[in-house]
């Protein structure tokens, strides 16, 4: 009867873990907060992580503005009406929408 109780307890204790795991795993999206904006990042019509400069000029035009590259590894800031793009080198690492905007 002993051995049931312990093998009932690491049965309950397994399905507990397993049921945290897969509730934490179901949230999608990364959320971002910068000078500039907070935003879901959930994909949409906007560069994507590893994009090029060229490849997201070729896509959205020039942007409204662009920040000189800050810092090592260099970080460029490129701004558009809807969001705004942070590249690391000339690849993407982020872009997020600008407050107030639907995406």
């Amino acid at each position: 009867m002993q051995s049931l109780k312990v093998t009932l307890a690491t049965l309950t204790t397994g399905l507990l873990l397993a049921l945290v795991l897969t509730m934490g795993s179901t949230a999608h999206g990364e959320s971002l907060d910068t000078d500039t904006g907070s935003a879901m990042l959930t994909g949409g019509d906007r560069p994507s992580r590893g994009m090029t400069m060229q490849k997201v000029q070729a896509d959205w035009g020039q942007p409204a503005m662009r920040r000189a590259p800050v810092g090592e590894p260099p970080i460029t800031r490129w701004e558009y009406p809807e969001f705004v793009v942070y590249f690391e080198h000339n690849r993407v690492i982020h872009a997020v929408l600008k407050r107030g905007s639907a995406g």
